[in-house]
């Protein structure tokens, strides 16, 4: 996921974003522990995608309360 278009979405779509891609983090999980897990990077992206976008949830917060 790219930033640019990240900090084009509202607060809502970053927060339902953010709730997607913690239920796909759950299923990757439960593959895992099935030995059914097909792409193991993708929980690195994952990772670094919900990092974005909570950074992004924070600096709107910053920005709307200065």
């Amino acid at each position: 996921m790219k930033v640019a278009e990240l900090r084009g979405k509202s607060a809502a779509e970053l927060n339902k974003l953010l709730v997607e891609l913690h239920r796909e983090h759950l299923n990757l999980r439960v593959q895992r522990a099935t030995g059914q897990l097909a792409q193991p990077a993708r929980f690195r992206s994952l990772r670094r995608d919900v990092a974005r976008i909570k950074t992004i949830l924070n600096e709107q917060a910053s920005q709307a309360s200065a």
